[in-house]
């Protein structure tokens, strides 16, 4: 049996007068209702913001490095003889740790001595020669006047026709030979003093040559340079091992424990910041003062360890628009150790009171933050402005007095002007064992290793300490 549209048309109408007439004799028979009843006032948790005394501590991640970070390597070349440490165990300094096979370098400095003792036996023989020189001379010059006064004799005799011609020539030539003898023997001292200076000569050279040779045996034994912990065994004994230059083999390793360093960066803004504070007078610049630095493994609760600032660098970094600071640290207990990455705390601020509240009583407006304070029974918004967290509660730069009572739990049930139960509520904090006041550590508290003493020069640059002992 099939409809029309009419059909199908009239039974939709019907059906919609039907049900508008259901929903008038169900409104007429429940009689007319009142108003929707009135909610009560939203009950919300208020408590008044701490006020206490408070130090910044900006937090900042470093990395730990050893003071002194030695590469042992061998100053001459030679085959590994002996080793003598535990690989991975504390050294002293001047520990005996390598030995190059010394032969080769003793016969050297045998011979380097021998050649002293020919120099100097070549210096007695010039001494020698020199005297026997002076020696002849006079002789020479002896001879010289003896024939002189006999040439003056037979030239009298000659005058007087007492003595020949051929005699006078004689004694002439004579003459001539005792000059020329002396000459030679002036020629000779000249000589004589020419060798013993060759010969002092000789000996210097030969003296630098044993210095060297017994340097050289020096080094065939390998010390520990500074104490630390030493790392494993590169070459093992037998090996040939090269020496006295850059490539020279790298035998092992020593890195120093106590103290330790700690190496982090801060940005432009940052720097700022305490450059600011040190012109204020309200913190001093950690590049004249040792301020306290707190460090925390990834493993500690708090920041256990106390140290110092002990270096700020002198520029920026011009890739991570960053410059380099450094902290140390005693490391007493040897639980820090170079390479490893680690939580510190330098001062941000000077001491200063501060408001104190959670983070869950502050809201956002766009770019604004705000807390909902409440007056008698009635919400109030304030707006404020914020800085970082301490005790795990922000701290309120501006915006709240300390004495008002602020919505810290129920804080979206809240609207501006709207009358609210309260009910009284308290702000904890949680303390992070940094103090509430520091002061730059006095010079009998600080770690950092001291330079070395200036050596004593005299106006032409000469080190004097270098020359009394070598007068020894």
């Amino acid at each position: 049996m099939k409809f029309s549209y009419v059909d199908s048309h009239f039974r939709l109408c019907t059906l919609f007068i039907v049900a508008g007439a259901t929903l008038f004799l169900a409104v007429g028979c429940g009689g007319t209702q009142g108003a929707p009843p009135q909610q009560p006032p939203p009950e919300v948790t208020v408590a008044a913001p701490i006020r206490k005394q408070i130090v910044e501590w900006d937090e900042y991640t470093g990395r730990l490095e050893a003071i002194d970070y030695v590469e042992i390597r061998s100053r001459v070349s030679g085959y590994l003889q002996s080793i003598h440490f535990d690989e991975g165990q504390m050294v002293e300094k001047n520990d005996l740790l390598f030995v190059i096979d010394p032969r080769p370098f003793q016969a050297e400095l045998n011979g380097a001595r021998s050649d002293v003792t020919q120099a100097e036996s070549q210096l007695a023989q010039a001494r020698a020669t020199l005297e026997d020189a002076k020696a002849r001379l006079k002789q020479s010059e002896a001879q010289r006047q003896l024939v002189e006064t006999q040439v003056q004799r037979v030239r009298k005799l000659r005058d007087q026709n007492a003595a020949t011609q051929d005699e006078l020539d004689q004694f002439e030539a004579e003459y001539l030979t005792a000059e020329a003898d002396v000459s030679a023997s002036n020629a000779g001292i000249s000589s004589a003093e020419a060798t013993i200076e060759t010969a002092k000569a000789g000996i210097e050279s030969a003296k630098a040559r044993v210095e060297t040779a017994e340097l050289n045996l020096e080094y065939t034994r390998i010390y520990a340079p500074v104490a630390g912990r030493i790392s494993r065994q590169m070459v093992t004994e037998g090996n040939l091992v090269s020496g006295g230059s850059a490539s020279s083999t790298l035998l092992t390793t020593i890195t120093s424990v106590a103290p330790i360093y700690c190496y982090f960066d801060a940005t432009e803004q940052e720097v700022l910041k305490y450059t600011r504070l040190a012109q204020s007078g309200a913190r001093e610049s950690s590049r004249v003062a040792k301020n306290p630095v707190f460090l925390a493994l990834v493993d500690e609760k708090g920041f256990p360890h106390l140290g110092h600032m002990d270096f700020v660098d002198n520029r920026f970094d011009a890739n991570t628009a960053s410059m380099r600071a450094r902290c140390v640290f005693p490391n007493d207990d040897q639980v820090l150790i170079p390479g490893m990455f680690a939580r510190i705390r330098i001062p941000g601020s000077a001491p200063y009171q501060a408001i104190l509240i959670p983070d869950s009583a502050i809201g956002t407006d766009q770019s604004t933050q705000f807390v909902y304070l409440v007056n008698d029974g009635i919400v109030e918004q304030r707006t404020i402005e914020v800085g970082p967290l301490v005790d795990g509660l922000r701290v309120v730069r501006n915006g709240l007095a300390g004495s008002e009572k602020i919505i810290t739990q129920g804080l979206l049930q809240a609207r501006p002007e709207m009358q609210v139960v309260t009910r009284d509520g308290t702000i904890e904090s949680l303390e992070d064992g940094l103090p509430d006041n520091y002061e730059p550590l006095p010079p009998e508290q600080w770690i950092s290793p001291k330079p070395d003493p200036l050596p004593e020069f005299t106006r032409t640059g000469r080190n004097l300490t270098a020359d009394k002992e070598g007068d020894k």
